[in-house]
C-alpha cells in the first residue's frame, strides 16, 4: 500500500495513476467530513453485499421494461463473477481504469458495480459519443480495458484507446464477457480499497469544449446517497426508480443506480426512451420515483402524456434549468410537486434542492444538509441577500479534476465555484439566474438568458429555444434567440414581431430578443444539455 498525497489513507491500488493526478493540495476544495465513513471501504460491496445483509438476496433490483428482473442476489453473483473474470483473467489490477459502454442496462450495472469491487476505476462514457471523443477520453484517462456492450463497438472500434483490449458483453462469441463469466465462481471479496480511493472518473459533458475528468472516492459515491438522496429524496425499499438518464452521466449514475441500491429499493432501467415512451414506463410498471430533465416533463405536458406522473411519489428534475412555468402547469395537471435540483459532474451529484413544502416554485431550493451554500462577488467576498453573484458550493464532495490546470478556476479560496449565477433571498433559498457565461450585457443591462427562455417557452408556437448574447457595435451584445418551432408553425417576420411582443409583455422590456433565427434543432451535449456555446459561435458568425 502507498500514501500519496497529505491526509490521504494507505490505497490499495496497485496502478497509482490516479493519486499520482490528484490536484496539488493546496487547490483541493475545504471537505465537510461529518459523515462517519471508515478509512477502509469499497462502495461497490456496501451497495450489494451490506443492502443484502440487511434486506435479504431474494428483493427484485434491476428490471428492464421488457419483463427481466434481477434480485440483489443475482445480481450479486453476477458481479462477483465479473470481478473474478476481471481479475483472474483480464489481469486488471486495483487502480486500472476500465472503460465502459453501453446503454442503461442490468448488464451494464452489473459491470460498473464488478469495477467497485475490483478495486478498479469505473471511466462511464455516453453511447452517443463517436471516436474522437473516446479517444480524448482514453488519452485523459489512461485506461487499460474496454467493457462494451456488443451493440455499441463500432465507435469505440475506430478510436485509439493506446492498446487497451475491447471486451464485449452481450453477445454469444466465445470470449464475451457473458461466456467467460458463466464458468466463474460466484463469490468474489471485494479489494479493500481506502474511503478515499478513487472509484470513478466521470467526464464533465463537454458544454464547454474539452471535457475534464473528475475524481471521486468510494466514499464520495456513497455521499450523494447519504445526504439529497436520504435527505431530500427520502427513498423507500419498496420504490421503484426510473429515468432517461445514462449511468454514464453522474445525475442518471446516482438516480438510477446508487441512491435505490443504497435504499434496498429497485430501479427499472430503460436503454432509450422518448419523453411520452417514458411516460408508458411509468405506467406499466408501476414507477414511483422518476429522474429525468425538465425538456422531458415540458414534452409530456405538450403531448397529454403528462398525467402518467400523477401516479409518482417523487419526480426529479435536473440536468439544466428548471422553468416555473414547467413546474406550475406540472403540479396543477398532476398534483405532483417536482423536485428541482443543481449539481454538477464535479461534485458528483445535487447539492441545492427541496421537496415536499420546503419547495419555493421558481426557487432552486436550500443547500442539501451536508452541503453549505453562498453566493459571492468576484473578489471571493460573500454578497447579500438579493444580489446575483457566483454560486459556491462546500460539502462531503467536491472538485478534483485529474491533472487539469482548470482546477484552479474551479476551487477557490477553499470553495467549489460552480460557473452559475445565483441569488439567494433572506430564507436561504437559491434562485437560478444564468450559467455565468450565459449573462447578456447589452447597453449596460444584465440580462439571463434562461428567463428569456422561459418567457418565450410559455408562447404556444414555440417548442423549444436557446437565448445568447450576439455581438452588436452599439449595445455590446444584444440579446439572440433560436426557436424551435411546434411543428406546422411557419416563421416568419409576423411572427418574430409576435414573439419579441410577447416577452415584453412577460418580463422586463429590454430583455426581449431583438434577433430572433427559426432553427430545426438545438445543438445537445449526450446529457441532453443545450450547448449554448456553440449558439454563441453561431451569433458571432451571423454578424
Amino acid at each position: 500500500m502507498t500514501t500519496v498525497g497529505p491526509g490521504l489513507s494507505p490505497s490499495a491500488h496497485v496502478d497509482t495513476f490516479c493519486r499520482d493526478h490528484l490536484p496539488p493540495a493546496r487547490l483541493w476544495p475545504e471537505l465537510l467530513l461529518d459523515l462517519p465513513y471508515p478509512q477502509r471501504l469499497n462502495c461497490g460491496a456496501e451497495l450489494l453485499d451490506a443492502v443484502i445483509a440487511e434486506h435479504g438476496p431474494d428483493r427484485r433490483c434491476l428490471l428492464t421494461t421488457d419483463g427481466r428482473a434481477w434480485t440483489y442476489g443475482e445480481l450479486r453473483h453476477q458481479v462477483n463473477r465479473t470481478a473474478w473474470v476481471l481479475t483472474e483473467q483480464l489481469g486488471v489490477v486495483p487502480g486500472q481504469r476500465v472503460l465502459l459502454r453501453g446503454p442503461n442496462t442490468p448488464a451494464l450495472a452489473a459491470c460498473w458495480l464488478a469495477v467497485m469491487k475490483a478495486g478498479a476505476v469505473a471511466v462511464p462514457t455516453m453511447p452517443l459519443l463517436r471516436s474522437a471523443e473516446l479517444t480524448t477520453i482514453a488519452e485523459i484517462s489512461q485506461v487499460g480495458l474496454a467493457l462494451c456492450d456488443a451493440r455499441f463497438t463500432g465507435e469505440l472500434l475506430a478510436a485509439d484507446l493506446g492498446g487497451a483490449p475491447v471486451v464485449t458483453y452481450g453477445s454469444a462469441a466465445p470470449d464475451d464477457l457473458d461466456a467467460r463469466t458463466r464458468g466463474a465462481p460466484a463469490e468474489f471479496t471485494a479489494v479493500d480499497t481506502a474511503a478515499d480511493d478513487v472509484a470513478l472518473l466521470a467526464f464533465t459533458s463537454g458544454t464547454t469544449g474539452r471535457p475534464k475528468a473528475t475524481m471521486h472516492f468510494h466514499r464520495d459515491i456513497l455521499a450523494i446517497a447519504d445526504t439529497f438522496s436520504r435527505h431530500v429524496l427520502k427513498p423507500r425499499p419498496d420504490d421503484l426508480f426510473t429515468g432517461t438518464p445514462p449511468l454514464a452521466f453522474t445525475f442518471g449514475l446516482g438516480g438510477l443506480l446508487v441512491f435505490p441500491l443504497r435504499a434496498g429499493a429497485a430501479t427499472l432501467l430503460i436503454e432509450k426512451a422518448t419523453p411520452d415512451q417514458l411516460a408508458d414506463a411509468i405506467e406499466a410498471h408501476e414507477v414511483t420515483v422518476c429522474f429525468t430533465a425538465p425538456t422531458a416533463y415540458r414534452s409530456m405536458l405538450r403531448s397529454g402524456r403528462v398525467q402518467a406522473l400523477g401516479r409518482l411519489r417523487r419526480a426529479v428534475s435536473a440536468g439544466e434549468h428548471l422553468p416555473e412555468s414547467t413546474w406550475r402547469a406540472v403540479h396543477e395537471a398532476t398534483g405532483l410537486a417536482l423536485i428541482d435540483g443543481i449539481g454538477s459532474t464535479e461534485m458528483l451529484h445535487i447539492f441545492v434542492s427541496a421537496a415536499d413544502d420546503d419547495i419555493r416554485p421558481g426557487a432552486t431550493g436550500r443547500a442539501v444538509p451536508g452541503y453549505r451554500a453562498a453566493i459571492l462577488d468576484d473578489h471571493g467576498e460573500p454578497l447579500p441577500p438579493g444580489t446575483p453573484g457566483r454560486l459556491a458550493v462546500k460539502g462531503p464532495t467536491g472538485c478534483r479534476y485529474l491533472a487539469d490546470d482548470r482546477q484552479a478556476a474551479y476551487v477557490q479560496n477553499g470553495w467549489n465555484i460552480t460557473g452559475d449565477t445565483f441569488v439567494a433571498d433572506s430564507e436561504g433559498y437559491f434562485h437560478y439566474l444564468a450559467r455565468n457565461d450565459d449573462m447578456i450585457v447589452s447597453a449596460g443591462y444584465n440580462i439571463a438568458g434562461p428567463e428569456v427562455e422561459e418567457a418565450l417557452l410559455a408562447h404556444d408556437a414555440v417548442q423549444e429555444c436557446g437565448v445568447v448574447g450576439a455581438p452588436d457595435e452599439e449595445r455590446g451584445q444584444i440579446v439572440k434567440a433560436f426557436v424551435v418551432l411546434q411543428p406546422g408553425v411557419a416563421g416568419d417576420a409576423d411572427l418574430v414581431g409576435e414573439l419579441q411582443a410577447f416577452v415584453k409583455q412577460r418580463i422586463a422590456p429590454f430583455k426581449y430578443p431583438r434577433a430572433v433565427e427559426f432553427v430545426d434543432s438545438l445543438p445537445r451535449s449526450a446529457t441532453g444539455k443545450l450547448q449554448r456555446f456553440k449558439l454563441r459561435q453561431r451569433a458571432a458568425q451571423a454578424r
